[in-house]
């Protein structure tokens, strides 16, 4: 059975991000806890979370309830009308934001590209200043502007593009851009090189800083302690907003509500999707905090989807939030850090290949190296594709269990509903496909 639709897929789907020829992969029919099942019966665990979206875990009762009840109720009601879990959604998001006694307002979008295209676009109507400045490690989205904020390598089939970006180096401790040796001077370094870079492009001219509060998809690279603080004051001393995409450390993956709460700071804006709904349905959107929102009282908006707060997707959102805040989901990555930061300490010293485990919350990752004493990557990082790292993806495939990575980065983020025993059996197979890697290197 899968072959057939394998081949049907290979023929008429195109896949994202990849060269088309050759490919193949399972061909996924049901999903159930942390778990994923191919049309041949074939069980894996999903220690991707999707991609890093699946917070909830695979058909989790209470979303899938709530999906089925509007779906027989109202499937569509364009966005200038009011809708019931639209507003309980964002009333939701509002309680759960930083904002705690100012709170915020939602425009709803349906993925985290269009909810950063229009986070811009709404700064720039705010400040009336059009600059935005974006890390170069970093994933923003591929629409019109958002592949524009993205300041890696799949930025470059975008270009050129929407004018006024500008980028600057962020702290990646294991790679300093900066050569420093401690975690107090790559801050210090990076804030530095940041306000020079300001003053360079005037920061009277510069309407946002849009950052993620952990790297994603770029190597889910954690800064230093006082980086963001240090930012976040940078950016308030030159009337600056701070945008925080939280479309991979929203809704409980770095064990907070929002990234941004985890490490102390308060953005203007919040961009989200992915764990809203538990990637379920799509919804993204953007947290405007409220002395912000009411500048569009007497003023319209400057943006707007047909999709813009779909029923079926709040009414998804709204059951997913509750289920985060009724099953103590925000708080539960905590306790899955210490078992894969015990877990995947113990894998980096066994295997040759691994440079660094790090991560926060349940958001890891694995770097791989040539050589640990060097850091050379396994494969370059603007190379043309995982090379030898699809070989590590099989073998894991092989021990039942998916995820995904970037180069030479593998992703290690379970849902949040991930129970201490399903992890170590994650893990072991991990280990294993880590040593037949190495064998075939």
């Amino acid at each position: 059975m899968s072959a057939n639709l394998q081949a049907l897929h290979a023929k008429h789907v195109l896949t994202p991000w990849l060269a088309q020829g050759g490919l193949a992969a399972p061909v996924i029919v049901r999903g159930e806890g942390r778990y994923i099942f191919d049309a041949d019966g074939t069980k894996y665990f999903d220690l991707g979370s999707g991609l890093i979206a699946v917070n909830l875990g695979h058909g989790h009762p209470k979303v899938v309830k709530a999906i089925q009840e509007q779906a027989a109720t109202l499937c569509y009601a364009a966005p200038s009308l009011f809708h019931d879990k639209r507003a309980e959604l964002a009333a939701e998001l509002s309680e759960i934001s930083p904002w705690k006694g100012e709170g915020c307002r939602t425009f709803f979008t349906t993925t985290g590209a269009e909810s950063n295209d229009d986070a811009v676009r709404i700064a720039r109507a705010i400040t009336g200043r059009q600059k935005v400045l974006t890390a170069y490690r970093s994933f923003h989205g591929s629409t019109g502007t958002s592949i524009m904020l993205t300041g890696e390598d799949r930025r470059w089939g975008g270009e050129p593009g929407s004018p006024g970006i500008m980028r600057f180096f962020a702290p990646y401790p294991y790679r300093s851009p900066f050569w420093a040796e401690t975690p107090e001077d790559e801050t210090a370094r990076a804030i530095e090189h940041l306000e020079r870079t300001l003053v360079h492009e005037d920061p009277r001219r510069v309407a946002a800083i849009l950052i993620e509060p952990v790297v994603g998809s770029n190597g889910v690279i954690v800064y230093p302690e006082g980086y963001l603080p240090a930012l976040r004051a940078l950016t308030e001393k030159h009337g600056i907003l701070l945008i925080a995409d939280e479309v991979m450390t929203g809704f409980g993956r770095t064990g907070a509500a929002f990234g941004a709460q985890r490490f102390g700071v308060v953005p203007d804006m919040i961009t989200f999707a992915k764990g809203v709904t538990s990637a379920y349905l799509p919804l993204g959107g953007v947290m405007i905090r409220e002395k912000l929102a009411s500048n569009f009282d007497a003023k319209a908006l400057p943006s707007g989807h047909t999709y813009s707060g779909h029923p079926m997707c709040v009414a998804a959102g709204l059951a997913t939030v509750r289920a985060y805040r009724e099953e103590g989901l925000f708080d539960r990555a905590k306790e899955i850090e210490g078992w894969l930061r015990a877990g995947l300490g113990e894998i980096a010293k066994k295997h040759r290949v691994v440079g660094e485990a790090r991560g926060v919350g349940a958001f890891f990752a694995l770097e791989l190296v040539k050589d640990k004493a060097t850091k050379e990557p396994l494969v370059p990082w603007h190379g043309e594709g995982p090379g030898v790292m699809k070989t590590l993806y099989m073998e894991l495939r092989k021990r039942g269990v998916y995820t995904f990575g970037k180069f030479n980065v593998a992703m290690v983020a379970p849902p949040l509903t991930v129970t201490k025993a399903e992890l170590d059996e994650g893990l072991a197979a991990l280990d294993g496909a880590l040593g037949a890697f190495e064998a075939q290197l």
